[in-house]
């Protein structure tokens, strides 16, 4: 029995699914459930009535899964694939913010630490974050902790005061200018499509900006046929089953999250075993910490 077969056994045995982030390996997303970003795979954890969730990607998005699913017990097939940006910000940037500005709403990116969200007063992700920030009332703004997503908000909804703080994305904020361009030599008529976690220099160059997802929607409904994609290399394996027609091309110095990496089959099906690596979060954290989620998806509507 291959361990493709192996695990689709165990998970029917054990009333499980499998969520994965379009940036853990191809074999990975071949065998999910459901595959997505951030944002979909947190509204289908809401939503699932599977006794168990393997959430694969980095820790916090397991954790977000248990947020939202408290009656679900929730499987982390890697407990050490953590995100760095997730922990790049302090209490005290936060309580300070709060001492200085009135009218102040906290906006945390959902690739942070269940602890970091309970400071906070919603969560958005990349492709909702537009939208929320500008339905909310308050006109001050600290987003927290991604600086690249925060700066690109506050360029798109100029109407508000958008704080951020150092936070940034290891994978995006390597992506080199002097690549991007160098692709865009070789393959003049490719269209740059960018994530807003990139650097703002990366974010000038793009004929596209969005989410995980939204790079794949508008590679699949675009009329061209070269990509140039500023992005983590995961994403290739999404882009290829929409745009089987299409050619992807990546910067030379490749964006590889190696901590989404660390998610493998024979990881899933050692969870799947065990049932080791459950995410668990205190009553009194997670209490804080599914406020400004459940905030997001009314939101997000």
């Amino acid at each position: 029995m291959t361990i493709q077969n192996e695990i689709l056994r165990l998970k029917k045995e054990k009333d499980a699914v499998i969520l994965a982030h379009y940036y853990v390996r191809p074999e990975i997303q071949a065998i999910a459930d459901y595959t997505g970003d951030s944002f979909y795979l947190s509204r289908i954890a809401e939503k699932l009535e599977n006794h168990t969730i393997v959430f694969c990607g980095v820790t916090f998005m397991g954790e977000s899964g248990a947020l939202l699913s408290p009656d679900r017990e929730v499987l982390i097939p890697d407990a050490e694939a953590d995100c760095p940006m997730a922990h790049m910000v302090s209490r005290s940037d936060v309580e300070t913010a709060r001492k200085t500005w009135d009218d102040l709403a906290v906006v945390c990116y959902i690739n942070s630490t269940a602890e970091i969200k309970s400071w906070s007063d919603v969560c958005v992700t990349s492709s909702n974050a537009l939208q929320i920030v500008r339905s909310l009332p308050n006109q001050n703004i600290l987003f927290i902790p991604d600086r690249n997503l925060g700066r690109y908000v506050a360029e798109q909804v100029p109407e508000k005061h958008v704080m951020v703080v150092n936070g940034f994305c290891p994978v995006h904020e390597q992506i080199k200018a002097q690549e991007i361009l160098m692709l865009k030599e070789s393959h003049p008529d490719a269209e740059m499509l960018a994530h807003p976690e990139c650097s703002e220099e990366i974010l000038k160059l793009a004929d596209y900006i969005g989410s995980t997802s939204g790079i794949i929607s508008h590679a699949a409904e675009s009329q061209k046929q070269e990509f140039i994609i500023a992005t983590e290399t995961g994403v290739q394996y999404e882009l290829e089953q929409k745009r089987p027609d299409g050619r992807f091309y990546f910067p030379k110095t490749e964006p590889v999250c190696q901590d989404m990496k660390k998610i493998t089959l024979e990881k899933i099906l050692f969870v799947l075993r065990t049932g080791e690596n459950s995410a668990h979060i205190s009553e009194s954290l997670a209490a804080a910490a599914r406020q400004p989620l459940d905030r997001m998806l009314e939101l997000a509507e």
